[in-house]
């Protein structure tokens, strides 16, 4: 998920893909300790959109609070 598609969800959507995207990563990751992904970079993308979404929350809390 791009930067872009994330500043066009809402807020609550973008806790629910928070929550979605957590319990996949984890998914994958027991999936990958018990027999290796074929492609193990999945997880670094998983990674890099819950870190997004963390980002883009932390910063529209920064907003609101300035306001």
């Amino acid at each position: 998920m791009k930067n872009s598609e994330i500043r066009e969800l809402s807020t609550k959507d973008i806790h629910e893909r928070l929550e979605d995207a957590r319990l996949q990563l984890t998914k994958a990751k027991l999936n990958h300790a018990v027999s290796p992904l074929e492609n193990a970079n999945v997880l670094k993308e998983m990674r890099a959109t819950v870190a997004r979404l963390l980002t883009e929350l932390t910063s529209r809390g920064i907003a609101e609070q300035s306001k």
